[in-house]
């Protein structure tokens, strides 16, 4: 007797997920940024574990900060789209390599300062807070399923 087969990888439908591009209009330290947002929401936002990106030369990490909205029963991340700290884990020996001791999440984003990710599948950011003349408003991203960050999302989910 078979076994059958429950589902086939290649039938799996991958979604795309929105998340939200934060940008912000003052340099300001991630905690004070974090202190306005907590003190003006019913939200807080507190450290997690970083995300952690282990390439050829470094170790990258990414801060992340998370908050449960009680109401809608949502949870909320930002996470850093510019690496806090990078761990060189080998010299470089070739001259032209692609990696660097800064990464980007977003590389073609690099004036993003957060990426806001909600674990709704339709987000509402606007339910958060954000600090007048601090923040520009948020903009949506869509990710495919084939980009970097949506697996590196959906393995921190």
């Amino acid at each position: 007797m078979e076994i059958q087969k429950l589902y086939d990888i290649d039938d799996i439908e991958f979604e795309d997920i929105t998340i939200g591009l934060v940008r912000l209009a003052k340099d300001i330290p991630a905690h004070e940024f974090f202190y306005k947002i907590n003190k003006i929401n019913g939200l807080t936002f507190s450290r997690k574990k970083d995300v952690i990106i282990h390439g050829a030369y470094y170790d990258y990490y990414f801060p992340r900060f998370e908050a449960y909205h009680k109401f809608t029963k949502t949870c909320f991340t930002f996470i850093s789209n510019r690496s806090s700290e990078s761990k060189q884990k080998k010299l470089q020996t070739e001259l032209f390599t692609e990696e660097e001791n800064i990464k980007f999440l977003l590389n073609n984003q690099v004036d993003v300062e957060y990426i806001l990710h909600s674990s709704e599948q339709i987000p509402d950011f606007s339910v958060i807070l954000l600090p007048e003349n601090l923040v520009f408003p948020i903009q949506d991203y869509i990710l495919g399923s084939e980009e970097e960050l949506y697996q590196i999302i959906q393995y921190y989910e």
